[in-house]
């Protein structure tokens, strides 16, 4: 929990930012795993976190927009609960750490919000992405489940970006602090992956780190064999040598704050030449992304000179040719970079995807809608106070190489006959975090050994 003051300013000026009712801010609930008292583990919403800063289940925030008071509906533990739970603190003690002037039960959120109605007055509320949420917001507003996105405000959409995008002193510490602990977990698994092991061994380590530093994972653990699936999540796989080993997981810190860093490493002591030699183009196309970081430069320029790094270098291995810039206009990348080059990140590794990428990574322009480029979630012009992910990899998917050679699809540009060679590559990349500064950018947390020795040192 940040200062009182950092919370009463957030919604401040989120009310000054609207023209005027109320902002409605519902918290997560417990959310059952197969019967009601058996929860997952609770994550409160980061909207809610950002401006109301309690993390407990069952809370709603309003924020009046023409008052700029705020209120916090909820309800103390009963003596039963307690039983359970232990003792927590009163609402109306954390409410006072978070500055918000009043309490009340939640049994009156529905009569407030209809007396607000009834005279008139604009609720704003940001689309829900829970279906517990979705309810409860019907309930209230009387708006139907099918028009629940429709209905939503874009005015506080727009306004809630224009404020979280832009971190804070406080908020960048304790990025610092998530991208530490991050990086361990991959030290952990650089050091401790042997063959033999199954995934799972490898997982359950980098997992360790996370909670021992009184924290969590900030998104299902990606450790596997076979990283030309992207978003991998099994861990069944026996590693044995010659194998590539892909780890994608980053922590999330006490107050919430996620990092999320990637490495890819030999499951042997070294890297066989070919993988090397594919290793260092991957990284090329990093180092290359990581030189363009600065105030003003679009990120998607960004993305495009770690494809074109790619694409290029792909021709010494006689898998790619032709001009290069025709072929990125043409897609030609993504049979093998099908991905984005990095997203916004902060209290969600990708910071407000559920406000949607349109408005957070693109400031309302529509985004294409080709192969690979679709999935490039940030495009918009870098300011001081981003913080984002750098994570260019180079991926041979059996499937996507043979529907592409069946159709021929722009063979003017690839060399299928090569790149049936590559089918049982696998995948790689390595991904960092960095915050844009008035100067350029800068590197969160410790860094980790990104090149062929320096990898190579700790498999030794």
């Amino acid at each position: 929990m940040f200062s009182k003051l950092a919370y009463a300013e957030r919604r401040k000026n989120l009310a000054a930012a609207l023209s005027g009712g109320l902002i409605l801010l519902p918290g997560n609930e417990e959310s059952p795993m197969n019967y009601a008292d058996n929860t997952y583990h609770f994550r409160q919403d980061s909207n809610f976190l950002y401006y109301f800063g309690v993390d407990q289940a069952s809370l709603t925030g309003v924020i009046d927009a023409d008052t700029g008071e705020s209120v916090l509906f909820g309800d103390d533990l009963t003596v039963e609960m307690i039983v359970w739970t232990g003792v927590l603190p009163s609402l109306t003690s954390l409410a006072e750490k978070v500055g918000v002037e009043r309490v009340k039960p939640a049994s009156e959120l529905a009569s407030f919000l209809s007396g607000a109605l009834a005279a008139g007055r604009n609720i704003h509320y940001l689309n829900p992405y829970r279906s517990d949420i979705v309810l409860k917001i019907s309930s209230w507003l009387g708006i139907k489940h099918q028009g629940m996105a429709e209905s939503s405000s874009l005015e506080l959409t727009k306004a809630v970006v224009g404020q979280r995008e832009i971190k804070s002193k406080e908020e960048i510490d304790e990025l610092d602090r998530a991208v530490e602990i991050s990086a361990d977990m991959h030290l952990a698994a650089m050091r401790f992956a042997r063959p033999g092991m199954r995934e799972s061994e490898v997982a359950a380590k980098v997992a360790e780190v996370a909670l021992s530093a009184n924290g969590n994972l900030a998104f299902p653990i990606i450790a596997t064999i076979h990283g030309q699936t992207l978003h991998n999540h099994y861990h069944g796989n026996t590693i044995q040598s010659g194998d590539l080993f892909l780890l994608d997981a980053g922590a999330e810190t006490e107050n919430h704050y996620s990092g999320d860093l990637s490495s890819t490493f030999p499951v042997d002591r070294k890297f066989t030449q070919l993988q090397k030699e594919i290793y260092q183009l991957s990284l090329d196309a990093h180092l290359a992304a990581v030189s363009m970081l600065k105030p003003g430069t679009a990120f998607k320029e960004v993305h495009l000179t770690a494809c074109r790094t790619i694409f290029e270098g792909l021709k010494a291995f006689g898998l790619t040719k032709g001009n290069a810039d025709e072929a990125l206009v043409a897609g030609a990348h993504a049979l093998f970079f099908p991905c984005g080059t990095g997203h916004m990140m902060g209290l969600d590794v990708h910071d407000m995807e559920n406000l949607g990428e349109q408005w957070v990574g693109y400031d309302g322009v529509p985004k294409s809608t080709q192969f690979g480029l679709k999935s490039l979630r940030l495009g918009k012009e870098l300011r001081p106070g981003y913080v984002l992910t750098v994570e260019p990899g180079i991926y041979f998917i059996p499937e996507l190489i043979d529907q592409w050679k069946s159709e021929g699809h722009l063979s003017q540009f690839l060399n299928y006959r090569e790149i049936e060679k590559f089918k049982n590559f696998g995948g790689l990349r390595n991904e960092e975090d960095f915050v844009i500064t008035q100067e350029g950018a800068r590197r969160l947390g410790k860094a980790l050994p990104l090149t062929v020795e320096g990898v190579e040192a700790l498999r030794s």
